[in-house]
């Protein structure tokens, strides 16, 4: 069962539909909204800032989710998946973005929608990603414009986590 914990006196709030893995960790000021998935050893942890996931999101395996204490907290939107291993740390997440395997995005950073943070990628604080784009490298720089095929990739990865979900709830 998943670690789920009240901190400094706020509860995680969940939609409907969501799903937990087992040793996902959801803590604090966390309201997350409906059919998002959160994986094995994925972090949501809103401790010392607030984080606010919209709907039809996934945090895949190994994800960390966190903020900055009074400065900076973590906003995602809706139909958004942060790959394996990726860290999303006090920024702004857009709608219909992918965050590629262990990608970083750091405190301020702004990822407009559409738009694919490549796997490795460390998009540094302050960095603002415009809509439709392709970041990639350390420091992330734009790489190209987002294809069709690539947003296809997004929608795709996006839907297909709740229906994984549903695997589950029959072990």
């Amino acid at each position: 069962m998943a670690l789920i914990r009240t901190v400094r006196g706020f509860t995680p709030q969940f939609g409907k539909e969501c799903f937990l893995a087992d040793n996902a960790t959801v803590v604090g000021e966390v309201i997350m909204g409906d059919y998002c998935t959160v994986w094995f050893n994925a972090v949501v942890r809103g401790d010392v800032h607030t984080i606010t996931i919209g709907n039809n999101t996934n945090i895949q395996d190994g994800a960390v989710i966190h903020c900055t204490y009074q400065r900076a907290k973590t906003t995602i939107g809706s139909n958004v998946s942060v790959a394996h291993n990726a860290i999303v740390h006090g920024c702004t997440i857009h709608d219909d973005v992918l965050i590629g395997m262990g990608a970083i995005v750091m405190d301020d950073a702004v990822i407009e929608s559409n738009s694919v943070i490549a796997a490795g990628a460390v998009v540094l604080a302050g960095t603002r990603v415009p809509a439709g784009s392709v970041y990639g490298g350390t420091p992330a720089k734009f790489l190209t414009n987002t294809s069709d095929e690539l947003k296809q990739v997004i929608q795709r990865t996006a839907k297909n986590y709740p229906m994984y979900a549903t695997w589950y709830k029959s072990i």
